[in-house]
């Protein structure tokens, strides 16, 4: 296994994978978007996306998006994908690629990584807490959807 930060050659196979994310959380498949949304963020530099090879097969990946603690006066890094194929479950993609998370915040001198799930995705949950995520118990997320 392993674990790469992606590459515009790799756009295609990046966005075959987050692809199948969005259809994870009930999103219309949609190949052509994802490919032009991956591309966007790779050109502009907007995200950082690290890869999970098994031999030639990509099985999964983690989107970085950055911003700053003014609190904490410090950058942060929002872990906002990860998903790992289906075939590659519960062979530690996601261990891994939350660890290259992890190298990489504390690289670029960030004071942590925010990330948020579904409230039914228990695995994803034991698996952030088992790696030391904690749920914030002192603030409430809210959206407002435009």
């Amino acid at each position: 296994m392993e674990i790469t930060r992606a590459t515009i050659q790799e756009v295609k196979q990046t966005a075959k994978l987050f692809d199948q994310y969005r259809q994870f959380y009930k999103q219309a498949h949609d190949l052509s978007g994802a490919e032009a949304y991956i591309t966007e963020r790779l050109e502009k530099d907007d995200s950082v996306i690290f890869l999970a090879k098994d031999g030639d097969d990509y099985v999964g990946f983690t989107q970085l998006y950055p911003t700053f603690s003014s609190i904490g006066m410090k950058r942060a890094w929002i872990l906002n994908d990860l998903y790992v194929a289906k075939s590659a479950r519960k062979q530690g993609v996601g261990e891994k690629l939350l660890d290259a998370a992890e190298a990489f915040a504390r690289e670029t001198g960030a004071g942590s990584i925010a990330l948020s799930t579904a409230p039914d995705n228990e695995k994803a949950q034991r698996l952030y807490e088992r790696k030391g995520y904690e749920r914030d118990q002192q603030f409430y997320h809210y959206e407002f959807t435009l």
